[in-house]
């Protein structure tokens, strides 16, 4: 039984530590925490369902074009919304004001195009069979979804850490102006930040529609609260913080609900962040320390 759940925990997690890393990654470079990530993570889930039952896409391709459209949708925010607060040099209050009102109309236009009710994917698109491992039992899509997390996942860590786009990625991080002043194109920088880490926000909303087989247009706040929650445990802007902040809160959603009820799950997993922020309120990654302007 024990073994049963850890699988659980890290199947959940994994999903949870993906959009926590898009999320991360627009407070670690871009300096502001994009409140329209739960939007774009609901967008991304309903742009794989239109393209397999409307246009009939199997979901091999499917899933990159909807990564793909939530990706051009945080592109586009941070090109009309976050651009402008920048160039205009907005207090750091008003890119989360503004993404709010992003994130709303999202959620109303999603309402007014596939109304309210809950929808899911075609029952008969993946394989239904298990395999059983000792006393674990594994189903074909549990595990196709925690690879894919976690393919995802290590992908983005592999690009941060060895290349040069990544190298860039952190000068950035540390100072834009400095990286300005060494040559980098921070503006660029900025632009393609706001891309992958809505293209990984919408691949976390398609996993999680097939976890739960259930999308609607409010799941992204919930999800934005797991977010949020994931990164100030982790360390805000600290990748490894979020991915583990992620893992942490699936399973502690996991194992509640073994010991208690699906009722407590959300009161244990943040009542535990509360104890662990008690020790140490800066996250288990984060620093004391500010980045330069």
């Amino acid at each position: 039984m024990f073994a049963q759940q850890i699988v659980n925990a890290i199947s959940l997690g994994s999903v949870y530590a993906l959009f926590a890393l898009g999320f991360t990654l627009v407070f670690g470079i871009l300096g502001v925490i994009n409140l329209s990530h739960g939007g774009i993570f609901m967008v991304g889930a309903y742009a794989a369902l239109l393209l397999l039952t409307r246009f009939e896409i199997p979901f091999w391709a499917a899933l990159p074009l909807a990564m793909l459209a939530a990706g051009l949708l945080g592109l586009a925010i941070d090109l009309l919304i976050l651009k402008q607060l920048r160039k205009r040099g907005a207090p750091h209050l008003m890119p989360m004001i503004a993404t709010i009102g992003a994130a709303i109309l999202m959620t109303s236009l999603s309402q007014g195009l596939f109304g309210s009710e809950t929808r899911r994917f075609p029952l008969d698109l993946f394989d239904q069979e298990s395999f059983s491992w000792g006393p674990v039992t594994i189903p074909v899509l549990q595990a196709g979804i925690t690879a894919l997390s976690v393919l995802l996942m290590l992908l983005m860590v592999w690009v941060l850490k060895r290349t040069r786009i990544g190298q860039a990625l952190r000068a950035v991080a540390e100072s834009p102006k400095a990286a300005s002043l060494l040559g980098i194109p921070v503006e660029r920088l900025f632009h393609l930040t706001s891309f992958v880490a809505a293209a990984l926000g919408g691949a976390a909303g398609i996993l999680i529609g097939l976890s739960f087989d259930a999308i609607s247009p409010f799941m992204g706040q919930p999800m934005l609260h797991k977010g949020i929650a994931a990164i100030i445990l982790g360390g805000l802007g600290d990748v490894r913080g979020a991915v583990l902040g992620g893992l942490f809160l699936g399973a502690a959603e996991v194992f509640a609900v073994t010991v208690l009820s699906s009722e407590y799950r959300d009161a244990l997993s943040f009542g535990l962040l509360f104890l662990v922020l008690l020790w140490r309120p800066q996250g288990l990654f984060g620093a004391s320390a500010t980045r330069s302007a």
